[in-house]
């Protein structure tokens, strides 16, 4: 896999659109990201930001454009990079009558993961799960599961990790125990992207932040850049704009 060099963006989107017949979803979107970045893109229903991550996570071909991940075009070698990719969607990818370490054993077999059961204990650990490593998932709160589901998205050791829309359906206990989940990724050399609506929470992890409305990137900006205040305002006066 190419590699990119110290200076080089990690993750390059250049022009990107995408309609749904004469609907455009996306709308020209352009952005770099460093390696070991989180960047959360906030907006509100319809904004394009799960369009975007299906485009990111090789699940939808972009009408347009060119996105660019660790120095090789995704389009042509997206084959390749799946393998090196961790996705959380709106759907958990767990089978509910396994054990949460048999869900994890599962898919780190399906990685050809060197040590399946320690990897599995190790990323229970970190999710805060390891005290219910044995229960069946069916068992899980919304927020039990959340976690296992990073915890899953996590057993390859992904470069590049899409959560979309992670806080749906969480209390604010769950909501807290993710936020913590998050926090120690952010430690780490890997790339994160994440879309909410959710500003708390967002401003919470990333370390950059941006704007989708109508299918456009509206600003990019530095998370230590802005109060929480300060964007807020800017995040509600670029939709009443747009």
């Amino acid at each position: 896999m190419p590699t990119t060099s110290a200076d080089a963006p990690f993750l390059t989107v250049e022009g990107v659109r995408k309609a749904y017949g004469g609907v455009e979803a996306l709308r020209g979107v352009s952005f770099t990201l460093p390696r070991g970045e989180f960047l959360c893109l906030f907006g509100p229903n319809g904004a394009g930001k799960s369009t975007l991550l299906k485009i990111l996570s090789t699940l939808l071909p972009q009408s347009a454009g060119r996105v660019r991940v660790a120095g090789f075009d995704l389009e042509e070698n997206s084959a390749a990079f799946r393998a090196r990719l961790g996705v959380v969607s709106h759907q958990s990818y767990l089978y509910h009558d396994l054990t949460a370490l048999e869900n994890l054993e599962f898919y780190a077999g399906l990685y050809a993961v060197a040590d399946p059961r320690g990897t599995a204990l190790a990323l229970l650990e970190q999710a805060g799960l390891y005290e219910r490593r044995h229960s069946p998932a069916a068992e899980f709160s919304r927020g039990m599961l959340q976690r296992l589901s990073i915890a899953r998205a996590l057993v390859n050791d992904p470069s590049l990790l899409l959560l979309d829309e992670p806080y749906t359906g969480l209390d604010e206990h769950a909501a807290n125990r993710l936020r913590k989940q998050l926090e120690l990724l952010r430690d780490q050399e890997r790339t994160i992207v994440m879309v909410t609506h959710n500003l708390r929470r967002g401003l919470e992890s990333a370390t950059r932040l941006g704007i989708l409305s109508r299918g456009r990137l509206c600003c990019m900006e530095r998370r230590g850049s802005m109060t929480p205040e300060a964007f807020e305002a800017l995040y509600f006066d670029h939709l009443e704009r747009m």
